[in-house]
């Protein structure tokens, strides 16, 4: 039998098995409670890791017993992801609700607060100098990559609570592995009741929002819906304080539902959208490549197509996401396991300046590409002996690619005398189309061993294989040792070959051949199809709890890898394109440290990294040829190698044993620069930069004495507090479009009623 729980002793068991304990846990079958693994790991905002699973006996009451049988089958699901011998930063609701921002801040902007987490435009983030292997799992079922670009198809609203994975991972983490982010979506029993908000406030800000969750009998259920309105879409190209055509409009929808059919036994369905469209920036004052005088000064053409001046372009991307996920876990004492089938679409289309893209670029291309990818995944756990835990499973996609472009350019008629290309006014219009399917797909087993009481060795062996535009397989042996030579001090190391398939979303069939004699003939006519990454990673660090509440940690890496797969921007549309060096190296290390005293927390983290590669082996074509030549004899910084990366934050909760109680947040971001071009490519950086954000959150309990409503909460919330004007990129540097700087200072309030 399993023993039952109070609901508060239950939100004490559940913070730490989905949110704060670094632990990998083991069902004990004959006893109906948790062992804990503790791994190396801890919350970045400054919650510690060493708590236990053990269950409170109470007696129970009415309506609780659904929450106990919740409470077991979350336990039995987080034992079938291990991370031993793994590095895991972990972020509870409440880390998320301290971010500044907090359910409104951008999910990218809770991960920065991570060590190794480096900031680059458009959203993105890189983990541990990779360019962007990052895997998102939702409830441990991994989510097939997508178009997204600009933003981020997951909201942190989804979010209970969630963790970042990165270092040497075990052998069940496959096709993504630079960092994986696994969260634990809201539902009915650990977010009941329902909330709207409104938030907004500078550059047209409009952030309305409305979340649902409960549960009845066997069924639970969450759902949430957002709307976006800023013109703050993509990074400003120039330091003004406003962008000049910035405007975004998003929506986003994630939908819960979960029936417990027994105590051992559950289905779940997750769906979810994202639909958004932004403006491009226009960058003021740039030289015309292309400029012809019988489009810029023919009134008809300019009534049709614009005057050309970068100050007036007008150019879009719209970008769609839609994927569902459907789950079955069972618990049968000494074996259990979660099956899932997986399916997602998304699509990105790019509309340019008719007349401005052609004039700067040589050529102006409507693009739009999409995939379709379905799948299976299955995890199991088998406690097969006492000292033992073996885990395996598996992995297949099947994935649709299609690609469709319509280019206008101009014609070459000659050259001129110093052998520059001339053009004719007039265009030719050039279509493009391609499709392809194909399917990747990955096995796993692995042994997690405690031979002594303070050591524990995980070995496991991966086979993974990619049928897609490149054909390729490979079997993978990693192990992991975690051993705790006093307490409250672990130290793990360990080595995993890794295998990453190229995206095969960003990988087109494009036939160069068309653009011969254009604006837009390519520099070179190589086109090696891109290949399967192999690396040889190396791990091992130390955490220590120092004194109570205040913890530790230092970690080292080194990643030694064939075909190095790296992404840019090379044309017009803001697709990027990927391609290999043949050789890369990734090293570095990390330090991090928090302390949480009461209602006061604060943490600090700071990492080392240095990402080079060697000679461009697929997507030549999109290379100068001189920078193709110097890079083959020569190590090249990777464009996102950021030296230094750091990040502290801080919070205090004034009457927070009161039902008013007032937050206030701070966290800090640190960047060396991304690279840029200096007199070899990518041979220097971007100035580096420091900023910093404030959030104050009052809180009241029953505010306006109405039976249905509970709490209010009032934010407001500053970003770039001291207005730093710094660059996240200059343009320059392989693979880099134009420049982006990072948001000026802004200031936004909301209001959140919960009923």
């Amino acid at each position: 039998m399993l023993p039952f729980v109070s609901a508060r002793s239950f939100l004490v068991l559940l913070g730490c098995t989905t949110a704060l304990c670094g632990a990998a846990h083991a069902q004990d079958a004959t006893a109906g409670t948790t062992t804990a693994e503790t791994e190396t790991s801890r919350s970045s905002f400054g919650h510690s890791d060493n708590q236990h699973g053990t269950t409170v006996t109470e007696t129970s009451r009415t309506g609780e017993d659904d929450i106990v049988v919740n409470a077991h089958l979350e336990r039995a699901r987080d034992a079938l992801q291990s991370s031993t011998g793994a590095t895991t930063y972990r972020f509870s609701r409440q880390d998320i609700e301290t971010n500044p921002g907090g359910d409104n801040a951008p999910l990218t902007s809770v991960l920065l607060q991570a060590p190794g987490v480096a900031q680059d435009s458009y959203g993105q983030i890189h983990i541990r100098g990779d360019h962007n292997e990052v895997q998102f799992r939702l409830d441990g079922v991994a989510l097939p990559e997508g178009m997204s670009v600009f933003g981020q198809a997951l909201m942190t609203r989804f979010a209970h609570s969630m963790s970042l994975t990165t270092g040497a991972l075990p052998s069940e983490y496959g096709f993504l592995q630079a960092g994986v982010i696994d969260i634990n979506t809201k539902n009915g029993y650990s977010d009941p009741g329902g909330s709207i908000s409104i938030y907004g406030g500078a550059r047209d800000y409009f952030f309305p929002s409305l979340q649902y969750g409960g549960h009845k009998g066997k069924w639970d259920w969450f759902a949430t819906a957002d709307y976006v309105h800023n013109r703050v879409g993509i990074e400003n190209t120039t330091p003004s304080f406003n962008a000049i055509h910035d405007l975004t409009n998003q929506y986003h929808f994630l939908g819960h539902a979960r029936y417990t059919a027994d105590e051992n036994t559950r289905i779940s369905l997750t769906a979810g959208v994202s639909n958004a469209e932004y403006q491009l920036p226009n960058n003021p004052g740039q030289q015309r490549q292309f400029a012809n005088p019988s489009y810029l000064g023919n009134s008809l053409s300019q009534n049709q197509y614009g005057t050309g001046d970068s100050g007036s372009l007008s150019e879009h991307q719209k970008e769609i996401t839609d994927f569902g996920m459907l789950s079955l876990q069972k618990d049968m004492g000494r074996l259990s396991f979660q099956t899932s089938a997986v399916l997602r679409y998304s699509s990105l289309r790019y509309s340019p300046d008719p007349l401005g893209d052609l004039v700067y670029n040589g050529i102006a291309q409507r693009a739009a590409r999409s995939v379709f990818s379905t799948g299976t995944q299955t995890d199991a756990t088998w406690q097969a002996a006492k000292n033992h835990t073996v885990r395996f499973g598996y992995q297949i996609y099947v994935e649709r690619n299609t690609s469709k472009s319509d280019s206008t350019v101009y014609t070459q008629t000659g050259e001129d005398d110093d052998g520059n290309a001339v053009y004719s006014g007039d265009t030719a219009n050039i279509h493009e189309g391609s499709g392809r399917t194909g399917w990747m797909y990955g096995l796993y087993a692995q042994d997690e061993w405690r031979p002594i009481k303070n050591l524990t060795i995980n070995y496991g062996l991966r086979f993974d294989g990619v049928d897609e535009y490149t054909h390729s397989k490979q079997v993978s042996p990693r192990i992991n040792i975690v051993y705790k030579p006093w307490h409250g001090g672990t130290f793990h190391a360990g080595y995993s070959r890794y295998f990453t398939p190229p995206p095969f979303e960003l990988v087109t069939g494009t036939a160069l051949y068309k653009y011969t004699g254009t604006s837009a003939q390519p520099a070179n006519y190589k086109n090696s199809t891109v290949k399967a990454e192999r690396d040889h990673y190396f791990d091992a660090g130390f955490s220590q709890t120092i004194l109570p509440g205040w913890h530790a940690s230092f970690d080292a890496y080194v990643k030694l890898a064939k075909n190095m797969i790296d992404e840019g921007q090379f044309g017009s549309p803001v697709i990027l394109s990927v391609f290999n060096y043949r050789r890369g190296q990734v090293h570095g290390y990390e330090f991090s440290t928090d302390y949480t005293r009461g209602p006061f927390s604060v943490y600090g983290n700071f990492s080392w990294s240095r990402a080079i590669g060697k000679d461009v082996v697929s997507g030549e074509w999109n290379f100068d040829p001189d920078d193709l030549s110097y890079i083959k004899k020569h190590w090249v910084h990777l464009d996102h190698d950021q030296r230094w990366t750091a990040s502290a934050g801080t919070s205090y909760t004034a009457f927070y044993k009161t039902g008013h109680p007032l937050r206030l947040s701070a966290t800090m971001v640190y960047g060396s620069g991304l690279r840029a071009d200096g007199a070899t490519p990518n041979g220097a950086s971007v100035p580096q930069y420091a900023t910093f954000n404030l959030s104050l959150v009052q809180s009241f309990k029953d505010l306006f004495h109405v039976p249905f409503l509970k709490q209010t909460q009032l934010r407001l919330d500053v970003t770039n507090l001291f207005d730093k004007t710094y660059l996240l990129r200059d343009g320059s540097g392989i693979g880099v479009g134009a420049p982006q700087y990072g948001l000026r200072r802004t200031i936004l309030t909301g209001i959140d009623q919960r009923f």
